[in-house]
């Protein structure tokens, strides 16, 4: 190539990448996370806590951990561990735990999770000045999983603020502070991978899930949004080894701040009662209800002398709870525990197709009272099912027997009294979609697309109206043995 030719091409090249660089959108700021959180670290690390606690045990069971020599918590574990050089003789039948913990009042109020401290005879917190208090527990809530203690400070102490948990996105940086390992202070920076998230640990999971490495004494240490305040509380990983693996939960600010009130005011938390039982609306459900997809809490009780008797009814589907939409079943108990004990809210409900408005006074929860339940307890048949009448074509388009209810059948499913329905499902064809859904013999059908049921000639009709409306799927109550309600919607065969 000749030297024209080359610088020709040179200068072409250039060219080109200066108009790419041009064409291309600029990565938005901090695209590739904060340049640097130091200070942010360094201005909220004061008002995160190391917390010891101890607790008498029968056996311990396992060897003491090493602690890592130095760390905040070394001398208090010392003269306990069965591993140290120290003159203690290990105290075999008392256990000791670390956790972490944050500052919400200069006064010395901290908040943590229930299981750290939980039937603790001790409780020490350490401080980032090294300062150890022995601190007082002022309320627990085993169900949000929360804790306060209180220490008595020399001078006021720095602390931290509660944020609001709803504004954090999906992919929003948020930064952990903790005590991992009990090796002190530790701070890990991560995103929000999800919100919202049910991981059964108690009827008011909404954890925020998060990437930010989350260890073992790490738990009830704060998770800060990029302004500093208190989104989260570390709470849970999912982990095979006890190790972080990017998938942590925290309890969202904005569940656990009016807890946090109420644990200081009273001691325990003090939780608004709506008084039914409910389900979740599958997707089948829906369909079933013209719905566009699965949305709202399905009630399948309504509690005698409850607040609701008289305004809700079985069959009721609650879609917003004081102006708040009921997304899915899980979130109607939660809403309903964090409202005002006393106050008279509105609820949208469907029933019988047509959205209403209703009012209902809010009740205090009685904290041993079930107020949820995702579907009836399965019956279980007797190991020789009764010969049934088989009603033309019933099971072919349901999976399922029926027969109306006689004095045999009572004492074979063992149904006393007078029940609500007067129809039993005898037998349930292995393989069906009803036997999928959990209806099993002994179930007792009340109603069908929601109209009563009394004889079996009633439930054939109703599934033949549905079949030739075009309906793809049959709803059904159902009632078991004990007056346990639940819906379940069965595909036309």
């Amino acid at each position: 190539m000749s030297p024209d030719f080359k610088e020709l091409g040179l200068k072409a090249l250039a060219l080109s990448c200066l108009t790419l660089a041009l064409c291309l959108p600029a990565a938005p700021s901090g695209a590739f996370g904060p340049a640097s959180v130091s200070e942010l670290a360094s201005q909220l690390s004061p008002a995160v806590v190391n917390i010891g606690t101890s607790r008498s045990v029968g056996d311990l069971g396992e060897p003491f951990p090493d602690l890592p020599e130095g760390s905040p918590l070394d001398e208090l574990f010392r003269d306990r561990n069965p591993n140290s050089d120290g003159d203690g003789d290990g105290a075999l039948g008392e256990a000791r735990s670390l956790g972490s913990g944050f500052v919400v009042d200069q006064t010395g109020l901290i908040v943590t999770n229930n299981h750290v401290i939980d039937g603790a005879d001790e409780i020490l917190v350490f401080t980032t000045s090294g300062t150890r208090y022995r601190a007082r527990v002022v309320g627990t809530d085993e169900k949000t999983d929360l804790a306060v203690l209180s220490i008595t400070p020399s001078a006021p102490l720095p602390f931290v603020s509660f944020g609001d948990s709803d504004t954090a996105e999906i992919g929003d940086w948020v930064m952990a502070i903790g005590n991992p390992f009990g090796l002190g202070g530790s701070v890990s920076l991560g995103i929000v991978s999800a919100r919202n998230r049910n991981i059964n640990t108690g009827p008011y999971d909404n954890f925020i899930q998060t990437d930010a490495a989350i260890n073992q004494g790490n738990s009830g240490g704060p998770l800060f949004d990029m302004d500093g305040k208190v989104v989260g509380i570390n709470t849970a990983i999912i982990s095979r080894t006890g190790g972080a693996l990017g998938i942590g939960f925290a309890v969202p600010a904005n569940l656990a701040a009016p807890i946090v009130r109420q644990l200081v005011e009273y001691g325990e938390a003090r939780r608004g009662w709506l008084g039914v039982g409910i389900q979740e609306v599958t997707q089948d459900i829906a369909i079933n209800l013209g719905l566009s997809g699965p949305e709202g809490a399905m009630i399948v009780e309504v509690t005698e002398g409850g607040p609701s008797l008289g305004v809700l009814k079985v069959g009721d589907i609650v879609r917003v709870f004081d102006g708040r939409p009921v997304a899915e079943m899980h979130d109607l108990p939660r809403l309903v525990s964090l409202t005002e004990i006393g106050k008279t809210v509105d609820l949208v409900v469907l029933r019988d197709g047509v959205d209403m408005t209703l009012a209902v006074t809010l009740g205090q929860l009685d904290e041993g009272r079930i107020d949820i339940g995702t579907a009836a307890p399965e019956p279980v048949p007797p190991a020789d099912e009764a010969e049934s009448v088989d009603p033309p074509g019933l099971e072919d388009l349901v999976g399922f027997k029926a027969d109306t209810l006689t004095e045999q059948l009572r004492d074979e499913y063992g149904v006393d009294g007078d029940p609500e329905a007067a129809v039993i499902i005898s037998s349930v064809r292995p393989g069906s979609d009803a036997e999928d859904k959990g209806i099993s013999p002994g179930l007792l059908i009340a109603e069908v697309n929601q109209r009563r049921v009394d004889t079996v000639e009633d439930v054939i009709h109703l599934v033949d109206l549905a079949r030739e409306e075009g309906r793809p799927s049959v709803l059904f109550k159902l009632t078991n043995v004990d007056g346990d309600v639940r819906f379940v919607a069965v595909h036309l065969g």
